[in-house]
């Protein structure tokens, strides 16, 4: 068995899908009996939660940590991970007892992309040194080898003729539309559903383990540049809102690199590196994300199709990181967005319920394709989440406390100004009161479809700094203020035909849900109901809500004129005979 230090490759940009766990007929038979919470089905799909990640609905389950807590310590796990890539032959149990020679392992896992990989956790950091001291480059004949102490390892095994083993792979997709179907029209409730697609399209903690090694490997390159640069996940991976399949943005933070010379006042030098000035802190954000692009194109193992975005609003490196399948997108200088991924968290931590809501929602719309991950004219999750977040702070009692409120419980230690935004909010989830309110999802998921299927767009606009609607200040025909840089509107991309489309759907939605519930279907019809009703597409040519509204009272005032008529027209009738009964008995 031997260990090769993974080098550069060659590959197209391409967005790797990993294969997808399925479960056998006869499970999904027991998950369709017996799917409401209480129910050995619903023990089974509890254990197969993998352990550490976070299940929905249970109050005791919401992780408490803040955000930096569990930044930091995802971080130094990761330090303890290496990455191989494993031969299509292997045996788990001589694979686990080889490794177990640099170190005691705590944890492991594989999956597929295009091949076999594992994640290997060391319970020590010294265990990965000691592993790489024991790995070589590969020699190649024709090319030359880029040489580079990475944790990306790949291995070669000396033996060919050692029989497969059965290894179970971690599922890192969501599943399909028809498994999706089948759970939901098979719960019990419209709050079984949407804690149902929850669970089925959360980050699983395979997953997040995966994310935070990708931008620990990363990380590894950019400190050859920078010492005791940090390179950090944000955004969906981060914010507790992701879903299995989404984009890995990462955040180059220097701050620690930047900060060296201000524990060190003695001496009379300076580092090169540290005085070579530029004219903008922009220009200096270019020139630094040029270098770690050239970086990750020529030494980054398993980096493809390196793209460097520099004349954007917020300059990037988008690139594709082969092993894992994540397609990534490296800034720096944003710690606005890494604190708006603090307050999302926060907010998903506070209430079971925001989470499961957030999820629907998001599946609603890009079933009905009012979101796309192309840019254009489009709703943006970012945007539907903050949507939610304002419904949720609109409800009586409130659900969620304003951004406002958050601030006026922070202390000193929270105090935090970016770029002159004042980003302050307290950190330490105990210190917010959790909420007295107790409405199901189900309402909530009608309310929110008749809340904003009649929201005033052409005039207000949504700020959950104070939870409450305003005078829009421009003419954009959905305005929603960024929470931190409250001079932007974060929709500002969004066409009018676009919000009339969601007020249309959201109409149509809210419409749905009310009809089922004096003709809900049975369980055991197998028809779409709820939340799967909601996910179908539109009726073409079907017409806004308000339309069908018009036309359904006109039909009812037509058809009432009818039965009017047709009674009045019977009891004529059985009036004039009777007449003529009494004539002629006279």
């Amino acid at each position: 068995m031997l260990l090769i230090m993974a080098v550069p490759g060659v590959g197209l940009l391409t967005r790797l899908h990993l294969c997808a766990q399925r479960r056998t007929r006869v499970q999904r038979h027991i998950v369709r009996l017996l799917s409401c919470p209480g129910t050995v089905a619903e023990d089974l799909r509890r254990d197969e939660q993998p352990s550490g990640s976070v299940e929905t609905g249970f109050e005791d389950k919401i992780p408490r940590k803040r955000f930096s807590e569990m930044q930091n310590e995802r971080r130094e796990q990761a330090q303890r991970t290496v990455l191989i890539h494993c031969p299509e032959k292997i045996s788990e149990n001589k694979f686990l007892k080889y490794l177990s020679q640099h170190g005691p392992i705590n944890n492991h896992f594989f999956y597929e992309s295009f091949g076999l990989y594992a994640v290997v956790e060391f319970c020590r950091k010294e265990s990965v040194g000691s592993l790489q001291n024991g790995t070589q480059t590969p020699n190649m004949a024709m090319e030359t080898a880029i040489p580079f102490r990475s944790r990306f390892l790949s291995l070669k095994l000396k033996n060919q003729t050692s029989k497969q083993s059965c290894i179970q792979s971690s599922n890192q997709l969501p599943p399909s539309n028809r498994k999706l179907f089948e759970l939901l029209c098979y719960a019990e409730s419209i709050d079984d559903q949407l804690n149902t697609l929850l669970k089925e399209f959360q980050l699983t903690e395979e997953n997040t383990k995966l994310r935070y090694l990708t931008c620990s490997l990363i990380e590894d390159i950019a400190a050859a540049y920078f010492p005791d640069c940090v390179v950090r996940p944000f955004g969906s991976s981060v914010n507790t809102f992701g879903k299995l399949g989404c984009d890995l943005d990462m955040f180059l933070d220097l701050d620690e690199t930047r900060n060296l010379s201000t524990h060190k006042t003695s001496g009379n030098f300076l580092m090169e590196f540290q005085v070579k000035n530029v004219p903008s802190e922009r220009i200096a954000t270019q020139k630094i994300l040029s270098v770690i692009g050239e970086c990750l194109d020529h030494f980054g193992p398993g980096c493809v199709g390196v793209q460097k975005i520099l004349n954007a609003r917020c300059p990037l490196v988008r690139f594709s990181h082969q092993a894992s399948g994540f397609q990534c997108d490296l800034t720096t200088n944003n710690k606005i967005a890494l604190t708006s991924s603090e307050l999302l968290y926060i907010y998903g931590a506070l209430d079971s319920r925001v989470r499961a809501l957030v999820f629907g929602i998001r599946c609603w719309a890009r079933a009905h394709s009012l979101t796309s991950s192309i840019p254009g004219a489009w709703i943006t999750n970012f945007s539907l989440t903050m949507m939610v977040i304002f419904f949720l702070q609109r409800r009586s009692p409130p659900i969620l406390p304003t951004l406002d409120s958050l601030k006026t419980l922070a202390d000193a230690e929270d105090k935090c100004i970016i770029e002159g935004n004042n980003c302050t909010f307290v950190h330490d989830l105990n210190r917010i009161k959790p909420s007295g309110n107790t409405e199901t999802l189900e309402l909530l998921l009608k309310e929110f479809f008749e809340y904003f299927g009649n929201f005033a767009f052409n005039k207000n606009s949504i700020n959950i700094r104070q939870g409450r609607e305003q005078n829009k200040p421009d003419s954009s025909p959905l305005y929603i203020q960024n929470p931190f840089e409250t001079s932007l509107n974060i929709s500002k991309n969004v066409s009018q035909s676009q919000l009339q489309k969601f007020v249309d759907l959201a109409q149509e939605s809210a419409w749905i849900l009310q009809q089922e519930d004096a003709h809900r279907p049975s369980v055991s019809s197998n028809q779409p109901w709820g939340l799967a009703a909601v996910l179908l597409p539109s009726v073409p040519n079907r017409g806004s809500l308000t339309k069908k509204k018009r036309k359904r009272s006109a039909n009812e005032r037509v058809k009432n004129l009818l039965e009017s008529l047709k009674s009045n027209r019977t009891a004529n009738f059985t009036e004039t005979n009777e007449k003529r009964t009494i004539s002629t008995q006279t």
